[in-house]
């Protein structure tokens, strides 16, 4: 289905013959890996409406992408990997924010254990994209560190169910940028440090 599809836009694209092979075969991986996000989204999204979670989801979702967008963390090597990962982490979030309830006081020790770990470990790169400039570097750490401080501040004075997605973000992202997890998944860690212009 995949190539059937991927062939498809292909014809679309190249209508008039105007990109060399290079360029078509870059063009063919980029179609390649939206095709696949799709598909995962698609997926995730129909068990999340099956399991009565979609909106829990969706608000997870964007919660959670905000934080992953300045502290990274590692991605899965395989897209089935990805796909049981995502239903897992994020279908079974949006169950755990919709009927668990978490005393303050929890909240509050989750709330600084994670605030610790993504500024102690963001932001965590990979090997495809090494952040190696220092400055870049640094400024993701603080602006990772503001988003947690600010979730971990909004996760105190939010209904449950909003509260529970500020909190959860932030402890999937702590394991997501986790040199940890990073050796269980046998992924190289700062990857920066391979680079000479540190």
């Amino acid at each position: 289905m995949k190539n059937l599809v991927v062939d498809k836009c292909m014809d679309i694209v190249n209508y008039d013959n105007r990109f060399d092979e290079t360029k078509l075969a870059e063009i063919r991986y980029g179609l390649e890996g939206l095709y696949l996000q799709i598909t995962k989204l698609i997926i995730i999204f129909i068990v999340a409406v099956f399991l009565n979670v979609f909106k829990e989801l969706i608000i997870l979702l964007i919660i959670y992408n905000i934080i992953r967008s300045t502290s990274f963390g590692l991605h899965a090597t395989k897209s089935w990997i990805c796909l049981v990962t995502s239903l897992l982490v994020f279908v079974g979030g949006a169950l755990i924010v919709k009927y668990v309830t978490l005393d303050i006081y929890i909240k509050t020790i989750i709330n600084i254990i994670t605030i610790y770990f993504i500024h102690k470990n963001s932001p965590a790169d990979t090997k495809k994209r090494p952040i190696v400039n220092k400055k870049r570097r640094l400024f993701y750490k603080y602006i990772s560190t503001f988003i947690a401080i600010t979730f971990a501040y909004l996760s105190l004075f939010t209904n449950n169910m909003l509260s529970n997605c500020f909190v959860l973000s932030l402890v999937i992202q702590s394991f997501m940028i986790s040199p940890t997890v990073y050796r269980i998944f046998k992924l190289p860690y700062n990857n920066y440090m391979a680079w000479n212009n540190i």
